[in-house]
């Protein structure tokens, strides 16, 4: 048997490196890292600068862009940004405080500080702000509305010099494809300018109180959910509507945007400036739409069915029959109207909307339906 000396000893314990070795080697890393991005810094330096490439200068903005641009700068300090304020109520401390509401736009009616917008912009609102192209904002009143038409008027103590009103156009003369700008506050984004075209004319949309608004401009033109009671221009910078309303799925801008025309407008918001509402048209007729319909559809006809008759109204004076109850209970039908100056009405708000045509002190020829036989009747329209 060979006998090995170490085959019972320990193991040899491990060579310890001197503790300053490892700083050497850092340092040293960090010199050569160092050197390195030095050497790639001056490289750098020392080769030449990639060139952008060479600019094309354009020439002169095209007649149309200059003059929408101009236009825009010229009517932008007409239209305002408003902010609605609601009530709420503090569930800790119950206090009533006024929060943010909603956002819309108008323009500045006349140099005393009236503002046109839409009746739907302000109709939950307990108080309202609005805001000038300058920034400065105030609080504004609530002079009074046409929700039938979608107007309201707000005023404002602004200095004069700040206030710059609206050129007012006209509807009468618009043409299919004619140029139009909107202009207002979509999404609380302010003066923005979209362009577009009439698209249509005479379309009827719904107001609030459900009696249709007639003539109303359709256009292509973006209106977005802000844009509310902001302007509709023509290319002179006209106005010629307020923009009130889309037709989307989404709620979203989707290509058909609605314009009250400005031909009701400038019939009616000298009415509420003055009197802080609308003086309606009337013939002293009740209508009801609910119970009218019902006995109307009984009756197999069309038309509107008159209810009943203020006394001394032009109704009473020409004559016209209420419905009325007989002895022994049954509804014998008054009058039924079924055209308004040779054109046919189906609802009450049909036949508001004809009579609003009337000038004042003019007179209405009414086609009627009296005991199943027809009947002419040239009516005086009055205003209240």
């Amino acid at each position: 048997m060979t006998f090995d000396p170490y085959w019972n000893a320990p193991p040899p314990l491990p060579r310890r490196r001197p503790a300053g070795l490892w700083w050497i080697l850092l340092a040293l890393a960090a010199g050569l890292a160092a050197g390195y991005w030095s050497y790639r810094a001056m490289d750098q330096a020392a080769a030449p600068v990639a060139p952008p490439r060479v600019v094309t200068t354009r020439g002169e903005l095209g007649a149309d862009e200059q003059a929408t641009i101009g236009l825009f700068r010229e009517v932008i300090p007409s239209v305002v940004f408003i902010t609605t304020l609601g009530r709420r109520v503090d569930l800790w401390t119950r206090n009533v405080m006024e929060v943010p509401e909603g956002t819309g736009s108008g323009f500045i009616w006349d140099d005393e500080g009236h503002i046109v917008t839409n009746f739907h912009v302000v109709q939950r609102a307990s108080a309202a702000t609005v805001t000038l192209n300058d920034h400065s904002t105030f609080p504004a009143t609530l002079v009074g509305v046409a929700p039938e038409f979608d107007l309201a008027v707000l005023k404002i103590d602004a200095p004069r010099a700040r206030l710059h009103p609206l050129r007012i156009g006209s509807s009468a003369d618009l043409q299919v494809g004619q140029k139009v700008l909107a202009i207002g506050n979509p999404f609380g984004l302010d003066q923005t300018l979209t362009t577009g075209v009439v698209s249509a004319l005479g379309r009827t949309i719904q107001s609030a109180t459900g009696q249709p608004i007639e003539d109303v401009i359709q256009t292509d033109a973006a209106i977005n959910p802000g844009n509310s009671g902001g302007p509709l221009l023509d290319s002179a910078g006209l106005l010629i509507g307020i923009n009130t309303a889309i037709y989307s799925p989404s709620g979203a801008y989707a290509g058909i945007g609605f314009a009250v025309p400005v031909d009701t407008v400038n019939r009616y918001v000298p009415q509420i400036v003055k009197q802080g509402r609308i003086s309606r048209a009337t013939i002293g007729v009740m209508l009801d739409e609910q119970i009218g319909s019902r006995l109307i559809r009984r009756m197999g006809v069309q038309g509107v069915l008159i209810i009943g008759i203020q006394p001394g109204s032009p109704a009473d004076r020409a004559g016209l029959r209420p419905t009325q109850r007989g002895a022994d209970g049954s509804i014998i039908p008054g009058d039924v109207i079924q055209s308004v100056n040779g054109r046919a009405v189906g609802s009450v708000g049909e036949f508001g909307a004809a009579l609003e045509k009337t000038a004042p002190g003019g007179a209405v020829q009414l086609q009627l339906l009296r005991a199943g036989q027809p009947l002419a009747v040239k009516i005086a329209v009055e205003r209240s």
